[in-house]
């Protein structure tokens, strides 16, 4: 048995753009999906396989494990783990994902890298290595070679080619750590040097390319290090091949025990990336948005009518059918775990304004080797036309409830954000036409918003038009430029939102009972939406309050889920969560001193 500690998302995320793994404080890899973020977990004892608790995972450990620590390499995706044995000994850990340029070109190849170094002593190491597929059902068969295993996963086979002894790895059995050693996981092909050499050159090539990545950043002064980490975390959270971005890269982790609220997140909603690629772009990231803008493009030109569905497979797939997996039990007992998100059917309307907002930075923004144009500027157009027809229909929300639809507020916000934004485009591109007609339309869904997404009972914007319920979404009004921190109407809401759905340092996205019940946990970007609220109403101090009790409940490698058990503060939902590391860039910067303030 391999010690397993109890279910915890107290996680380090590895990662290139291409695949991603997440590891526990042991060093143990539990969580791998290959070849997409999307795909079949080749490690998935994250949820925990029903053919055993030691099935799924790649472990390597000292005997008689005492102690372990982890900490990633300054500035890096480079994981470090350090383990110490009853007698002192010792051994450390380095895990990665190469990403660097080479040959003119992106290297992100899908090979996990482990070096297991000797620091202090002689430790002797037990290496098990049991990958399955079909969603936990099978167990890979393993195949010797002559310094490598081969492990068959139905078409499909990986190779680990290693400098430790095949058979030590093959049998389990515990061998001296004597002097560094070395495993690459990857493709079932020869490698061109030798494997200890392609490891190091892997690692020094990666470190640089990481630490030149991270010195390019536009950070502010104050929490540096929290925000390079967010940052260096949604890039791992591209698809850098098709530039799709996912909501998070696991799935069925629930929003709290025994909800039943267990979805799959690893797929590409328009809303999401909006958050994404809008947080990379004030650190000075613009290439995300460059590879988001050739995402959705594929995608709009696929739907002439413009009509786009919430979200999308990685691959552009329209289709991510919703199906359980009977043979992994869930995270902490939690099932079902499922795969495919039936969300892709429901009629989600803020998506247009997500899509239109996320890229419309390229009209603008002459850093760019290839600025957005009329062609472009036409296309937009026709998502423009669908948020125009469909803003006053009724929809399942940012949300996504399952059962009932309404018109939402937040919908017709952000559809009044797709007419606004084309109104500014078609005005800097000396369209004055086009910038008359979407300005109109703007005006009417602005009307309409006042007329019915504002209670004069409750005092405050409410969730759906004619509706009382509250929900977190409406403190975005200021993050897409609709009204702005002075308006009575937004601090009423404010303080609305504050009276009814916050709880201590932590803000719930609504309280009305849903398909599943009453939210047990509050959502993490939505605390950080009410931060930066705060910040816009001139309450900077208790807004900095909130955020330092937030940046604790983050994982020790700096990481977040989706939201927090506020009474335990225990962090659920899946992970690591975009719209939560996104939220800590954003309150960050509404937070931190100037450069000008500090130097």
């Amino acid at each position: 048995m391999t010690g397993a500690l109890e279910p915890s998302l107290d996680l380090g995320l590895i990662g290139n753009a291409a695949t991603a793994a997440l590891i526990d404080r042991q060093g143990d890899i539990r969580w791998m999906c290959l070849p997409r973020f999307d795909g079949d977990p080749l490690f998935c004892g994250l949820l925990d396989p029903v053919a055993g608790p030691d099935e799924g995972i790649w472990s390597i450990r000292c005997d008689a494990l005492a102690t372990s620590t982890q900490h990633y390499r300054r500035n890096t995706a480079i994981l470090e783990t350090l383990q110490t044995d009853a007698q002192g000994n010792s051994l450390r850990i380095i895990d990665f994902l190469p990403r660097f340029r080479d040959r003119g070109r992106m290297f992100r190849g899908r090979t996990l890298v482990r070096i297991v170094q000797p620091v202090q002593g002689m430790p002797r190491i037990t290496v098990r290595l049991r990958p399955r597929h079909d969603y936990g059902a099978r167990a890979a068969k393993a195949r010797r070679g002559s310094n490598h295993l081969r492990y068959e996963l139905g078409d499909d086979s990986l190779r680990l080619t290693t400098t430790a002894p095949v058979e030590f790895v093959l049998s389990e059995t515990p061998f001296l750590l004597d002097q560094p050693q070395v495993f690459l996981l990857g493709p079932d092909e020869p490698l061109s040097d030798a494997s200890e050499a392609i490891a190091l050159r892997f690692l020094e090539r990666t470190e640089d390319y990481w630490t030149d990545w991270v010195r390019a950043l536009s950070i502010p002064p104050d929490y540096q290090e929290a925000v390079i980490r967010a940052a260096i975390t949604l890039k791992l959270c591209e698809y850098e091949e098709t530039g799709g971005i996912v909501a998070a890269l696991t799935t069925s982790i629930p929003e709290y025990q025994g909800t039943g609220r267990n979805w799959d997140y690893r797929f590409c909603w328009l809303r999401d990336s909006f958050f994404t690629v809008k947080a990379l772009n004030s650190l000075g990231v613009t290439r995300t948005m460059e590879d988001y803008l050739n995402y959705v493009l594929n995608l709009a030109t696929a739907a002439p009518d413009g009509y786009m569905q919430p979200l999308f497979g990685l691959g552009h797939e329209r289709r991510v059918t919703e199906e359980t997996c009977p043979a992994l039990a869930g995270y902490a007992a939690n099932g079902p775990v499922r795969r495919g998100n039936a969300a892709y059917t429901q009629v989600q309307n803020d998506g247009y304004g997500s899509v239109i907002l996320a890229v419309s930075q390229c009209f603008f923004d002459t850093r760019l080797p290839r600025l957005g144009g009329e062609d472009l500027f036409h296309r937009l157009e026709s998502l423009g036309e669908q948020a125009v027809a469909r803003w006053n229909t009724p929809d399942a929300g940012l949300w996504e409830f399952r059962t009932r639809e309404s018109i939402h507020t937040h919908s017709a916000l952000m559809c009044w954000g797709a007419c606004d934004r084309l109104a500014r485009i078609a005005r800097h591109l000396g369209l004055g036409r086009r910038a008359r007609y979407w300005c109109a339309h703007a005006a009417r869904i602005r009307e309409a918003i006042e007329a019915y997404g504002w209670s004069a009972e409750r005092q405050s914007y409410v969730m759906a038009f004619g509706g009382s319920d509250l929900d977190a979404s409406l403190l975005l009004m200021t993050e897409v430029g609709y009204t702005t921190g002075a308006a009575p109407r937004y601090r009423a809401t404010v303080a609305a939102i504050e009276a009814e759905l916050r709880q201590g340092h932590h803000l719930f996205r609504y309280k009305a009972p849903d398909d599943f019940g009453t939210p047990e946990t509050a959502f993490t970007a939505c605390t950080f939406w009410l931060i930066e609220a705060l910040a816009r109403l001139g309450r900077k101090d208790e807004a900095r309050e909130i955020f330092v009790e937030v940046l604790a409940q983050r994982t020790p490698l700096g990481l977040l889920s989706e939201g927090v058990h506020v009474e335990t503060r225990r962090l659920w939902g899946n992970f690591p969560q975009t719209y939560s590391m996104v939220g800590l860039i954003n309150a960050a910067a509404k937070l931190s001193r100037t450069w000008e303030e500090v130097v």
